[in-house]
């Protein structure tokens, strides 16, 4: 695995707090812990997993003294294609086709959705032509 795969692997944790930190753009630690429901995590532990974020360069900070404001350096659509990716890759052979069998074999996904995927589709080559 290079460094830029291992760099835009997150735990459910870290995921958690990207989603916050994406919904609110940026905040403080506390802003972070406040988007929590009940029981809301720990300061401190928010606090840790938003530096371990830093480091993986996911998000960066504006100081202000002692107090960070932190904000994402890689936008949800991009993660969340990365990591489509990444499964279709990793569990379906990078066939779409396999994965909309997956879906539905499993009941997750009936006809009519999948016609509205394949208009959508349609629309989507249309604007790229």
């Amino acid at each position: 695995m290079d460094k830029k795969e291992e760099k835009l692997e997150l735990t459910r944790a870290e995921e958690e707090i990207m989603q916050i930190l994406w919904d609110i753009k940026k905040g403080f630690v506390k802003n972070i812990v406040e988007r929590f429901p009940d029981p809301k995590p720990a300061y401190n532990t928010v606090s840790t997993i938003v530096r371990i974020l830093e480091n993986k360069g996911f998000v960066d900070h504006i100081a202000y003294g002692k107090t960070h404001e932190y904000y994402p350096l890689i936008a949800r659509d991009d993660y969340r294609k990365q990591t489509l990716n990444s499964m279709l890759d990793n569990y379906f052979g990078g066939s779409f086709r396999q994965l909309a069998s997956f879906f539905l074999r499993h009941e997750k996904l009936d006809m009519r959705e999948l016609e509205e995927i394949l208009e959508l589709m349609k629309k989507e080559q249309i604007k790229k032509s």
